[in-house]
């Protein structure tokens, strides 16, 4: 099993390293299986990421608190927003469908913002 998460929180890092690049694509919750992934499996690569200057405070935060920063909770929820919309106005796709969408993103919406925001310092 260990070979198994090894390669998968590998294949999880370069996808989210994708979606750093791509903006439909999130980076964020890639990084976090692959951190999950690497605490299974590596703990060197484990501490690469927690210690990544980019994404280590993020997915630091993230694993002791819980805790979403402010700009990722707006980012997220805009982004969600527009992309609803593109998906109604664009695709116009029928009612039912329209609602399951929206039912998954309010939830999903609403998850993020409830999560605490980091501790200060």
């Amino acid at each position: 099993m260990r070979i198994f998460y090894l390669c998968l929180g590998c294949l999880m890092v370069a996808t989210g390293v994708v979606g750093a690049f791509l903006p439909l694509l999130p980076t964020t919750p890639f990084l976090l299986l692959a951190l999950w992934c690497f605490s299974k499996s590596s703990p060197r690569l484990e501490a690469w990421l927690l210690n990544h200057p980019r994404f280590g405070k993020s997915l630091s935060n993230w694993r002791e608190h819980g805790a979403i920063p402010r700009r990722a909770k707006i980012a997220a929820v805009s982004l969600m927003t527009m992309s609803y919309l593109i998906y109604v106005f664009i695709i116009a796709p029928p009612a039912l469908y329209a609602v399951i969408v929206a039912v998954v993103m309010i939830g999903a919406g609403t998850f993020v913002v409830t999560r605490p925001s980091p501790p200060k310092g």
